[in-house]
C-alpha cells in the first residue's frame, strides 16, 4: 500500500482505468480483468480501479500500478452500492488496497445511516487508509471534504435520482468541484472520448478515471452501432 503522497503522485495529471466486469458481462472474471488491467498497465495507466476482493487480488499479482478499490453490493433497502456498508470497507482494507471508493452521496445507506453518520465512525476504525467519496453534486462534494475524505470524485453524477439528467462527462461539476475545493479531484463518470478526457483535465482536476471506453466491449460496440442506425 502506497503512502498518502506516494499514492497522489503518481496518479498527478495522470490517467487510472477502471477494469471491471459485472456478473452480467460476458467477461466477468478476476482472470480477465488481472489482464485488462496489464494492457492498461502496458499502455501507460498510472492507476486501476477494480471492483471486489477476487478481481483485486489477482490485478495486484500482475501489476504495481496504485489500487482505487470498491465493492459493489446491491441492498434491497438502498440505492447505494459502491462499497456500501463497513462489511466491504473492512475487506478492501484486509486486500491492502491503496485506497478505497465509496459512495458519499446524500442518499441513506443500507445500513440506515446517511454518509455523515458513518464516515467518521470509518474514519476512526481506519486511521491510515486512503479513502475517495464518489459523488453526485457539489454539495455532496463539500460535504465529503468537510467529513475528511482523502479525495473526491464526480463517480456518480448521473447516476443518482436526482442527477439522472445531466450530461456526461459533467464538466460543469468537474470545474465547481476544483474551484471549491481543496482536496484532489479524481473526474469519473462518462469520459468516453480522448477528446472528453483532454476537456477534463484542462479543468486542473488531479486525475481522471475511464472505464466503459477503455475496457467494457459491450458499451464500445454499442456506441459504434449506433451511429450506423442513426
Amino acid at each position: 500500500m502506497e503512502n498518502k503522497q506516494g499514492f497522489f503522485d503518481k496518479i498527478y495529471r495522470k490517467l487510472v482505468v477502471s477494469c471491471q466486469a459485472l456478473p452480467d458481462e460476458p467477461l466477468h472474471s478476476s482472470y480477465i480483468m488481472s489482464k485488462m488491467a496489464v494492457a492498461a498497465t502496458q499502455a501507460g495507466a498510472s492507476g486501476i480501479r477494480a471492483n471486489s476482493v477476487e478481481d483485486i487480488h489477482e490485478i495486484k499479482k500482475v501489476t504495481d500500478l496504485p489500487i482505487i478499490g470498491i465493492i459493489k453490493q446491491d441492498y434491497d433497502n438502498s440505492e447505494v452500492f459502491i462499497t456500501p456498508t463497513l462489511k466491504e470497507i473492512e475487506l478492501l482494507v484486509n486486500e491492502g488496497v491503496d485506497m478505497i471508493a465509496l459512495d458519499a452521496t446524500s442518499r441513506v445507506r443500507p445500513d440506515g445511516h446517511t454518509i455523515t453518520e458513518i464516515y467518521p465512525e470509518i474514519r476512526r476504525k481506519y486511521p491510515n487508509q486512503l479513502f475517495m467519496a464518489d459523488c453526485s453534486t457539489l454539495e455532496e462534494g463539500i460535504q465529503a471534504e468537510k467529513l475528511g475524505f482523502d479525495a473526491v470524485g464526480t463517480t456518480l453524477s448521473g447516476y443518482t435520482e436526482y442527477t439522472k439528467d445531466v450530461k456526461l462527462p459533467n464538466i460543469d461539476l468537474i470545474k465547481e468541484f476544483v474551484e471549491h475545493l481543496s482536496v484532489p479531484i479524481i473526474a469519473e463518470g462518462g469520459i468516453s472520448s480522448p477528446e472528453e478526457l483532454k476537456e477534463v483535465m484542462s479543468t486542473g482536476v488531479h486525475s481522471a478515471v475511464v472505464g466503459s471506453a477503455i475496457t467494457r466491449p459491450q458499451e464500445i460496440t454499442k456506441r459504434f452501432i449506433k451511429v450506423i442506425q442513426e
